[in-house]
């Protein structure tokens, strides 16, 4: 039998032997990870396909997106089906589709009302659909090119682009053209300017930013437009106090200052048809139809890049719906797949 202190010296060896070793092991492992040889975890990109939302039988190009945040219905435009699906987004299901239309391009909610109105650009028209049914209630006609809508929640009011050059403005409790503010050729993307009196529209066949007075009724200045072409999507960052707008020719966010002064310009995806500000994160998000979408974070100098998206090609609408905290993106019918919405989750 061996001596009680000797084998007690004996495990007291044994458990130094193996400290030792984990220590060793350790040490090995933090070098390993100095040198590149432990690899860190991926980092999560900006934006996560969350889920797809298929719209049935819908073919041909899709347009714009509008957003009953409290009944989480989205409205999807589909120009090229001459329909507007409207989605459950609780539910990730097709709801209804309203047929019938010619060439829907623009879409709004007026919450208040219940409403949706819808533009189109086959017949000019502007038609209103009222109830959980969406039931046909009335319609202004405007001779041509109907087209992007903007819903002013607390004057009440409906502002419609359309024809060789005017906004509409629309009181949609009376049904009726309130006022009609001319510009120099058919307004593109326009955007309201938060607590203010301002529109700030994309005019690309005049190559200018055309700036409204809503108080005065009419074009009050012009940001011409020298070194890039086809200014289509317009966003306001409200935290910095920039518009943004988007070119195609070339690809390229570009900001100014409220009087019109060249902040920044970035290299962007190809085909953008919108643009809209994460203002939690900081961030812009730019829909293409190249088959992507950019990802900006916001800089004391301008926009940095930190993230391309591959989606599919023509997918170039979207909307952004801050209260939902997600990007829903329009992506057209393919040989292989139906039109679908995709829904990005921001992130982190």
């Amino acid at each position: 039998m061996d001596d009680p202190q000797t084998a007690f010296s004996s495990r007291d060896v044994s458990h130094v032997k193996g400290a030792a070793c984990c220590q060793a092991a350790a040490i090995a492992f933090l070098i390993a990870a100095l040198l590149g040889g432990a690899t860190a975890p991926a980092a999560e990109p900006p934006l996560v396909l969350e889920s797809k939302i298929p719209l049935g039988a819908v073919n041909g190009r899709i347009d714009h997106l509008a957003v009953d945040v409290g009944g989480e219905r989205l409205f999807v435009a589909e120009l090229g089906n001459d329909s507007v699906g409207v989605v459950d987004l609780k539910a990730g299901r097709l709801l209804q589709t309203l047929g019938g239309l010619a060439e829907p391009q623009g879409v709004g909610y007026v919450a208040a009302l219940d409403t949706l109105v819808v533009a189109s650009a086959g017949d000019g028209s502007l038609r209103a659909f009222t109830g959980a049914e969406l039931q046909p209630a009335w319609r202004l006609d405007f001779g041509d090119d109907a087209d992007n809508i903007r819903v002013d929640a607390g004057a009440g009011l409906v502002f419609m682009g359309y024809g060789g050059g005017a906004i509409a403005v629309i009181d949609p409790r009376r049904r009726a053209k309130l006022a009609e503010i001319a510009l120099k050729a058919h307004p593109e993307a326009f955007v309201l300017e938060p607590g203010g009196q301002r529109l700030f529209v994309n005019v690309p066949s005049a190559r200018e930013i055309a700036i409204i007075d809503r108080a005065q009724g009419r074009q009050v200045a012009a940001w011409p437009v020298r070194d890039a072409a086809q200014n289509f999507p317009i966003a306001f960052d409200a935290a910095a106090r920039r518009v943004l707008t988007v070119f195609r020719q070339p690809p390229r966010l570009a900001a100014y200052a409220e009087d019109g002064t060249a902040l920044a310009k970035v290299a962007t995806c190809g085909d953008a048809d919108d643009v809209f500000v994460d203002a939690r994160r900081g961030r812009v998000y730019v829909s293409c139809g190249e088959g992507a979408v950019d990802v900006f974070e916001r800089r004391d100098a301008g926009y940095d890049r930190i993230g391309r998206i591959a989606t599919m090609t023509g997918a170039r609408t979207s909307l952004f719906v801050p209260e939902l905290d997600r990007l829903y993106l329009a992506v057209r019918a393919t040989a292989a797949a139906p039109a679908a919405i995709w829904v990005l989750r921001p992130a982190p």
